[in-house]
């Protein structure tokens, strides 16, 4: 999120009494709908009441009350209504609320009676119905007024309780919006710690032996020049393919063989249905440079790193193991003994939450074995269905299951 963006209410949401976030049409439609609705009912009531009395009232007739009375009331309440949004009521204190309820409700009563009476004397006329008969046209306004109060309280009430809900409903949004754009601020803020801690043990790898190894150290530099492009590439997105991972990590292998030369010894297992799915960007680098760094045994023997990829069910385990002497006690934490893989542990509970997780147990013979867990899933081009059943891998080992493992889950 840029630095000076921020999240304001819109005009509508400070003014209140919105004609909601419905198109035009649409909203047309919907008062028509209501108003059909609430009118036929009305009619039924009334029409049925007539008969259970025993009278032979005209049904056309009664309709045409309820309809031109249901359309007249929704007609003038939207009226209302729109008033109230343009001057901004809800944001006006209370005494203005009651003035203006107070000659709207008068307005609205004399406005609906009105129409119902000029309405009805003409639609009659259209219908053959005669002329129409309103009575006492003072006492109607006193009569239909007790009614006009329910139904302008009634739509009042609801409007202002539905304006309440589109608005919470709309700050639960912007709140999410902006948690989403912080954790991803987070994220990479997180993988761009990554770059210079690389680059320094790197830079450190090779001044090394720059003095007794001119070549190798040359070699050296040509190779990170090469890995920082492709890790200045994998930055640009906080997942990518494992196949685009491995690549990656082969050109850091490539790296330190420069500097460990003729002792190191690297393996590789994951098959190539496995290369679509997707990690979090700059994964393996990180754990292999810390078992390098942690876990080679001192000189001359060999330094020994494996990384084994593999699916179970619905989640792809990744395990990257030394011939180093192991920790020095059984419960001693692995999570903030280096930036690299505190910044995993971080980085895959931002992703994932506690879908995922970074585990350690010891490895049989010596070592240590960092096993990293989280939910399976495949790039779009991908060939293999996310939920496919799993099918036995060269890489598994059920050997490596001898000591019980040690878990930090993705909060760090």
């Amino acid at each position: 999120m840029a630095p000076n963006s921020s999240i304001r209410p819109s005009p509508a949401e400070v003014s209140g009494y919105t004609p909601t976030d419905l198109t035009r049409r649409q909203l047309v439609v919907l008062i028509i709908v209501v108003t059909n609705a609430i009118s036929l009912l009305s009619f039924a009531y009334k029409y049925l009441g007539q008969v259970a009395a025993g009278h032979t009232p005209s049904p056309l007739g009664t309709l045409v009350d309820e309809m031109t009375g249901g359309y007249g009331a929704a007609l003038f309440l939207w009226l209302i209504a729109w008033a109230a949004w343009r001057l901004g009521l809800p944001g006006r204190r209370w005494p203005a609320h009651l003035g203006f309820h107070l000659a709207g409700i008068f307005t609205f009563s004399a406005l609906h009676t009105t129409a119902n009476y000029l309405s009805r004397t003409v639609v009659f006329r259209l219908a053959g119905l005669g002329a129409y008969d309103y009575g006492i046209l003072p006492v109607r306004y006193a009569m239909e007024f007790p009614k006009d109060l329910v139904s302008y309280t009634l739509f009042f009430t609801f409007l202002h309780l539905f304006d309440r809900y589109r608005r919470a409903r709309a700050r639960e949004l912007h709140t999410a919006q902006l948690e989403a754009r912080l954790a991803q601020a987070r994220l990479h803020n997180l993988q761009a710690q990554l770059h210079p801690h690389f680059l320094f043990n790197a830079l450190n790898a090779i001044s090394s032996i720059m003095y007794d190894d001119v070549a190798a150290a040359d070699r050296m530099l040509t190779r990170l020049a090469d890995l920082l492009r492709r890790a200045l590439d994998a930055s640009r997105a906080q997942v990518v393919t494992l196949g685009e991972e491995l690549e990656l990590l082969d050109a850091y292998l490539e790296l330190m063989q420069a500097r460990f030369g003729e002792r190191l010894e690297t393996t590789i297992e994951a098959d190539d249905e496995l290369r679509h799915a997707l990690v979090p960007a700059l994964l393996l680098q990180p754990l292999v440079e810390n078992a390098l760094e942690h876990g080679a045994p001192a000189p001359p023997e060999p330094a020994r790193v494996g990384v084994r990829c593999r699916r179970e069910e619905d989640a792809l385990v990744v395990e990257i193991q030394d011939n180093g002497p192991g920790l020095a006690l059984p419960d001693e934490p692995l999570v903030g003994r280096g930036v690299g893989v505190t910044n995993t542990v971080e980085r895959l509970h931002g992703l994932y939450g506690d879908a995922a997780e970074l585990s350690w147990r010891g490895a049989p013979g010596g070592g240590l074995i960092v096993s990293v867990r989280l939910p399976y899933d495949e790039a779009a081009s991908a060939g293999e269905p996310a939920g496919a059943e799993r099918r036995p891998r060269p890489g598994d080992d059920p050997a490596m299951d001898h000591e019980p493992a040690r878990h930090s889950s993705g909060r760090g």
